[in-house]
């Protein structure tokens, strides 16, 4: 995985404080993860078993990830008997390697591409770019954020930060052939780009997908969409390539079930998706290949606390009521995965060797609105605790948490610490402490030190 999504400087807390100047990026921010909210609360409620679905999803993401290597190797075989070819892609560089050479292998210089967070993860429109192979995005939000040479900035709505005004500008400006007298009247932008994703579709010969969920037992692969842009990807193509994190799977039909009532609700507040396509090995004459990508996962896995960000099924519910992702949006964190998921999942595959990646963790409020919403009960705010001590941490701050702990562990040794910090208490700045201490108080007041500790109150009243 590469450094850094977006190539970013700096860390979180840097990035995000240019981001909540932009009144806006905040106003696009609150009016859309409010709206999305609003509509997942009212689908879900309808549900009086909703509790049970999301125990259920729970367990069985949990269940697949103890056996992954055996239903890994079982769905290999589903697809190869059904006509498919799968590769293993062990990080993203051998990925791409494999995508482009399939492509190449082909003849052809352009694909259309169904909405993909993995192939983001591996950046592989720019390594096809580097040979000379034209990506075009389908789904309508990545094609704004495409024209716009800009980046996605939610799971769900990749063009979360944009209004309509500003995708009527970026049409005008970028599509080819836009209609006259364009207005940022909402199907009038629809029709627009369906009148220049029309073309795509008719004249390219390869695809490249995703998948939500692929079923061990058969092989299956399946992609939830709104738009239809899927749809037609996935069946016009001559030659098909879906790219999957290895940890989308599923054992069987079944356990399919429960997923189809939780993400619709959970991400685009719908009882189901407009469209739901499914497709087992080459289908139609159609060659297909499954590209099965690890890419840190099998590290992840091997976290007890860690891995249940693997149950993740990307449905965005935890974006859409962080306070943090609301403020700031999703540029600031620097990967495809933002908000709260993004801030546990991240690191994890990415490693926390870079300022922007160790300061991910810290990301977050600890509020566990999260974790509520949830629909596989992932407790994200438990990760971030456990990532955040495994982050690099200054000396001095090692040292003051040794010394914290010594003191701490002994009730004589805290009562004396209480004492001495009781009869210094006048020296105590009453602002800013100083030194490596000073950056804690930035953003606090420092506690007001009591003149007698409780232990000391209590003892006294005791006696008499």
């Amino acid at each position: 995985m590469s450094a850094t999504f977006l190539g970013m400087p700096g860390n979180f807390p840097e990035n995000s404080q240019k981001a909540v100047q932009d009144s806006q990026l905040r106003y696009n921010l609150r009016k859309a993860t409010h709206t999305i909210r609003g509509k997942r609360a009212g689908v879900v409620g309808e549900l009086p078993d909703w509790a049970e679905l999301r125990a259920a999803g729970k367990a069985i993401k949990d269940h697949t990830l103890r056996n992954l290597d055996r239903y890994l190797v079982q769905l290999e075989r589903a697809v190869q008997d059904a006509g498919g070819t799968v590769h293993w892609a062990r990080d993203a560089a051998e990925a791409n390697r494999i995508v482009t050479g399939l492509v190449k292998a082909t003849g052809e210089r352009e694909v259309v591409k169904v909405k993909s967070m993995a192939t983001q993860e591996i950046e592989l429109n720019q390594a096809l770019a580097a040979e000379g192979i034209t990506a075009y995005e389908t789904d309508l939000a990545e094609l704004i954020v495409q024209l716009g040479d800009d980046f996605p900035s939610h799971i769900l709505v990749p063009a979360i930060h944009r209004n309509r005004s500003e995708i009527r500008e970026i049409f005008l400006e970028k599509m080819p052939k836009t209609p006259e007298g364009l207005t940022d009247d909402p199907p009038a932008l629809a029709e627009a780009a369906r009148l220049h994703l029309r073309e795509r579709f008719l004249r390219s010969k390869v695809a490249i997908s995703g998948a939500n969920f692929m079923v061990a037992e058969t092989g299956t692969l399946v992609v939830l969409e709104s738009e239809g842009n899927g749809r037609m990807c996935l069946t016009l193509p001559e030659t098909l390539i879906s790219v999957v994190g290895i940890e989308k799977l599923l054992p069987s039909w079944r356990d399919l079930e429960v997923f189809l009532q939780l993400l619709p609700r959970s991400s685009t507040g719908e009882r189901m998706n407009p469209y739901t396509s499914m497709w087992t090995g080459a289908v139609e004459g159609q060659d297909f290949h499954l590209v099965l990508l690890d890419n840190g996962r099998t590290g992840v896995l091997a976290d007890e606390v860690g891995r249940q960000a693997l149950r993740c099924i990307r449905c965005s519910a935890c974006l859409n009521v962080c306070p943090v992702y609301e403020r700031a949006g999703g540029h600031a964190y620097g990967s495809v995965y933002p908000g709260p998921i993004g801030a546990i999942l991240t690191p994890q595959l990415r490693g926390m060797g870079s300022e922007l990646d160790a300061s991910l963790p810290y990301a977050s409020s600890l509020c566990g609105a999260c974790y509520d919403v949830c629909p596989v009960a992932i407790d994200i705010p438990e990760v971030l605790v456990d990532l955040r001590a495994k982050a690099p941490h200054a000396a001095a701050e090692k040292a003051g948490m040794k010394v914290a702990g010594w003191i701490l562990d002994d009730h004589r040794r805290l009562a004396a610490a209480q004492r001495i910090a009781s009869k210094v208490r006048g020296l105590v700045p009453k602002k800013r402490l100083p030194g490596p201490m000073s950056a804690w108080t930035d953003t606090r007041d420092v506690p007001e030190i009591p003149e007698e500790s409780f232990r000391d109150w209590w003892e006294r009243n005791e006696r008499a």
